[in-house]
């Protein structure tokens, strides 16, 4: 092993601890919000990632985390997507010269194929689409929306036993 001079060690020592951790999820993404409504009263099936049209205080709002997807919805109206109900509350600091409107429609930006795949589940099949997550990637904000069927109530039922004993099992195997 090549010994190096005590300044250079210590450069290097300095380098390594100076370097910025990555906080960020290992794909590069960060979320936003989540739908867990979606999860609870849905069957998740097909995912996909879609854009969205915003105006410029919503990106704002979005960096600062003021979204909710707990009562939104997908809509298909004339061969496009559009994303109801998420509310996203302006910041204090917005323009006196724009007037925010927290819940309107926005546009969901999808190839033609995943719409036309979109569009046959849900008028053949009897699906539905809800949005699951809103998170950053690349610098730009994607909404995941799942093409999902609904549950029963006894399917919620069984769902949340399946939870309650896979939350048993893992305490009692941390606990051996």
């Amino acid at each position: 092993m090549k010994m190096l001079e005590p300044t250079t060690r210590i450069a290097l020592y300095n380098k390594r601890m100076a370097t910025k951790k990555n906080t960020k999820n290992p794909a590069g993404t960060s979320n936003i919000a989540q739908n867990r409504r979606a999860r609870h009263d849905y069957f998740l099936e097909d995912k996909f990632e879609a854009g969205i049209v915003l105006e410029g205080w919503e990106v704002k709002s979005l960096r600062d985390g003021r979204l909710q997807l707990n009562e939104s919805y997908i809509a298909i109206d004339k061969r496009e997507a559009w994303l109801h109900g998420a509310h996203i509350s302006p910041l204090l600091s917005a323009s006196t010269h724009i007037h925010p409107e927290n819940i309107r429609r926005r546009k969901l930006l999808l190839n033609r194929a995943e719409l036309n795949r979109l569009i046959a589940a849900v008028d053949r099949k009897g699906y539905t689409i809800v949005p699951v997550a809103m998170y950053w990637k690349k610098g730009r904000a994607k909404l995941e929306i799942a093409l999902a069927k609904g549950k029963q109530q006894h399917d919620k039922r069984a769902a949340s036993k399946d939870q309650d004993w896979a939350r048993e099992k893992a305490r009692v195997f941390r606990n051996k």
